[in-house]
């Protein structure tokens, strides 16, 4: 009895408790993602301004986030900026994540592409902030619209197969990044449709994410923006 009861209570937690949201609303979420993405291509890559088109990025989502939530108190938990399923959720991902950091130190020493230093720290503070906007999007409102849209009926697997195709197209011209962010993003898919929990998968994203730059992509990203800026 207590088992089922715990059941019950679980599914609950995780069912839409947010005010009807339209298939309109759901689209034009979906088209704003998109054209973020088109973003990163043309402020990060073309033009650069890396570190200038990330903060604007977190600070437009942020004022949407908030215009939504005056609009819908309930809508930061059915998004999954949530805390109640935090340790669940861990569990979920822990597998996968030192799967994952297995596989970087392998691929680094074969590649000789091992660059563990101490530009690694300031990532693991920052980076799951930007994690977790990323998640927030490609995830939460292109996974959960996809999967939620009252027009077209979606399975489960499309639904995160293309969430993970867009999220690997993003991270073009990197070879590594979109073969990474690919493998992520379906796990990531499958745990956020199971279970809601961004702050999970942002903290991780973070955190894989800086380790995979130190070794399989051989870069430094410390170095390419924060010290450009600091040496002028």
């Amino acid at each position: 009895m207590k088992s089922k009861l715990t059941k019950y209570l679980v599914e609950f937690s995780n069912f839409s408790l947010t005010r009807p949201i339209s298939d309109k609303v759901r689209l034009l979420e979906i088209i704003a993602v998109a054209l973020t993405g088109v973003g990163k291509f043309v402020f990060m890559d073309y033009l650069n301004w890396r570190l200038p088109f990330v903060v604007f990025a977190i600070l437009a989502w942020s004022i949407y986030i908030r215009y939504r939530y005056k609009k819908d108190t309930l809508v930061l938990r059915d998004w999954g900026f949530r805390i109640d399923n935090f340790k669940t959720v861990l569990r979920l991902m822990m597998p996968f994540a030192l799967l994952s950091i297995l596989s970087f130190l392998v691929i680094g020493y074969l590649q000789g592409t091992l660059n563990l230093s101490w530009h690694i720290i300031p990532l693991l503070i920052t980076y799951p902030i930007w994690g977790t906007v990323q998640q927030f999007l490609t995830i939460g409102l292109v996974a959960g619209n996809l999967n939620t849209l009252k027009f077209v009926r979606l399975n489960k697997f499309p639904v995160i197969v293309l969430t993970a195709i867009l999220f690997s197209i993003v991270h073009y011209p990197s070879n590594w990044l979109m073969i990474g962010t690919f493998f992520l993003a379906l796990y990531y898919g499958y745990v956020y449709l199971k279970s809601k929990n961004l702050y999970v998968l942002g903290l991780l994203h973070g955190w894989l994410g800086a380790l995979f730059y130190y070794t399989v992509v051989n870069q430094d990203p410390f170095a390419d923006v924060f010290l450009k800026i600091i040496n002028g």
